[in-house]
């Protein structure tokens, strides 16, 4: 055997080993303070402060999961270290990232920066072991660092054994917390610490983070594919890099292009073309074809209440449209002009009251046994919603006299009649049920200008009884088994009953007056009046 074979080098060459996979979130997790997206007010704030040489000696990062509180930790770490290419530099908010300090905490491996999560680290025994080793200097770095994430969950005498550590520490350490609950933190911790609120990525700037992304992945993507992931990230870029990472290895099977359809199915989320002819239906009232509607986007497997929730957000959309706000970023054209039309359409009562049941639907399914039955219940108390009167208009113009509206519905009782067909036979059945001072309004006061049962048009001599259009209107729906649509104009409409009934007997009695006879009288006789005339009791 040959010295080769003893030392194993006529073996073939081993293929080299493939690098494991990063997911997304941890490859583009930001490197530098430039690549933190949308935390603009906190990184102005920090270089202000490392210019002037303004140090807190802690600083408290809180904010919904996935918006860089952590990274924003670790970014510190760096600009505080940083050294420069040259090792001569001193802290800056542009960390350099080549020097050895900037390297090795991007790797987390540099022993003057220290990571705990709070959540599995939660006793005094392991503060008191920060607070022992805080009291000797940092070993190379120019400070030592305490990263502390989820930091609310340390119990409290963990908290109570970091206070004094943390209101007078030495002065090569500086405490980094992070914090999902900033509620559940001490104020006496709050208090001695600097706080920066990191806030909610907007949906355009994390669907052009993910474009940006995709590009460096060398991955195609449709513009609304990312900014349904956008949304569905609900301002987190880690979360929203999650569902990408998902949509690309979706993508591949399909064919290699990350597509909103295919998203959208893989989210369970609706497409916002159907709920806009969904919505559509439902403000027409047509019941059927809006359970239809509903019933193809389950068949689909769409979550219903993923529908109920798509449908809020619409009424949200068109409530805003018509505050004359801006729409959100990444609404197609075909949607806005939707919002558009129908907050020209809709008043803002009508919008709350359509929030309100929509809201109240959507936490039934919620917790219902049958969700789609539950979700067609629901479209369906919408659409009878939809038909009944604005409620605040509806309230103006009672408190005005402009419409009457329709009372309640009357305790069952006699067999329906067929109803007046004139102002004279409503009257008559007032009068014959009994109603005398309902019927003597109407005599006296109304003015009709359209009796076409079962609605009412009319104008008023004087101003009526603010309760009179619900005693009216309860009247007839008792008496003929109807709703009755009353409806008072400000003006116009032909003589009421009782003027009828004046202007025929004045002309009555001028006619009398006018006769020869009586001509002759009352120049015979100066003075003398005809009496005992009218039937009005007016004289």
């Amino acid at each position: 055997m040959s010295d080769e074979s003893l030392l194993g080098l006529d073996e073939p060459p081993q293929p080299h080993k493939a690098e494991a996979y990063r997911v997304l979130a941890r490859k583009y997790r930001p490197q530098t303070f430039a690549e933190l997206i949308g935390q603009d007010a906190m990184v102005q704030t920090l270089g202000n402060a490392i210019k002037r040489d303004r140090l807190a000696h802690a600083f408290l990062l809180t904010g919904v999961r996935g918006v860089g509180k952590t990274s924003t930790a670790r970014l510190i770490a760096k600009a505080l270290n940083c050294i420069g290419p040259d090792g001569q530099g001193g802290p800056t908010i542009d960390p350099c990232g080549v020097c050895e300090p900037c390297v090795a905490i991007a790797e987390g491996r540099h022993i003057d920066v220290i990571e705990m999560d709070a959540a599995s680290h939660t006793g005094i025994d392991d503060i008191r072991e920060i607070i022992e080793a805080s009291r000797y200097s940092a070993v190379s770095a120019r400070y030592k660092i305490y990263i502390i994430d989820e930091v609310h969950m340390l119990s409290k005498a963990a908290f109570n054994g970091l206070l004094k550590t943390l209101e007078e520490p030495p002065a090569h350490v500086k405490f980094l917390f992070a914090t999902t609950e900033v509620n559940k933190v001490p104020v006496t911790v709050l208090s001695r610490c600097q706080r920066f609120d990191l806030r909610r990525i907007p949906a355009d700037k994390l669907a052009a983070h993910f474009a940006a992304v995709s590009e460096a992945e060398g991955v195609e993507a449709e513009p609304e594919a990312l900014t349904l992931i956008a949304r569905a990230a609900e301002g987190s870029a880690r979360d929203g890099l999650s569902i990408l990472d998902q949509a690309i290895a979706h993508a591949s099977i399909e064919g290699g292009m990350v597509r909103a359809d295919a998203v959208r199915g893989m989210l369970g989320l609706s497409d916002r073309g159907a709920i806009r002819d969904l919505f559509g239906l439902l403000l027409a009232g047509d019941a059927a074809a809006a359970l239809a509607s509903l019933r193809g986007q389950y068949d689909l497997g769409v979550d219903p209440q993923a529908v109920l929730r798509t449908l809020l957000e619409t009424v949200h959309g068109t409530t805003i449209v018509k505050l004359g706000t801006d729409p959100n970023a990444g609404q197609s054209t075909e949607e806005i002009r939707a919002l558009e039309r129908w907050a020209a359409g809709l008043s803002f009562p009508m919008l709350h009251r359509l929030w309100q049941l929509l809201l109240r639907g959507h936490d039934e399914v919620a917790r219902a046994a049958l969700p789609i039955e539950a979700a067609e219940m629901a479209l369906l108390r919408v659409i009878h919603a939809s038909q009944l009167p604005d409620p605040g208009e509806l309230a103006k113009q009672l408190a005005n006299g402009t419409v009457m509206a329709s009372a309640p519905a009357a305790a069952p009782a006699a067999p329906a009649e067929a109803g007046p067909s004139s102002m004279r036979e409503l009257a008559d059945l007032l009068q014959a049920k009994g109603r005398l001072t309902l019927a003597h309004q109407v005599e006296d006061y109304l003015r009709p200008i359209r009796f076409e049962p079962p609605e009412i048009e009319f104008s008023a001599t004087r101003t009526l009884p603010h309760d009179f259009g619900k005693e009216l209107s309860a009247a007839l729906r008792e008496y003929t088994g109807r709703h009755w649509k009353l409806v008072l104009a400000e003006s116009g409409g032909s003589p009421s009953l009782r003027e009828t009934l004046e202007a025929a007997e004045t002309a009555e009695r001028d006619a009398v007056l006018a006769s020869p006879l009586v001509a002759a009288a009352t120049q015979a006789f100066p003075g003398a009046e005809l009496t005992g005339w009218s039937k009005t009791g007016s004289g």
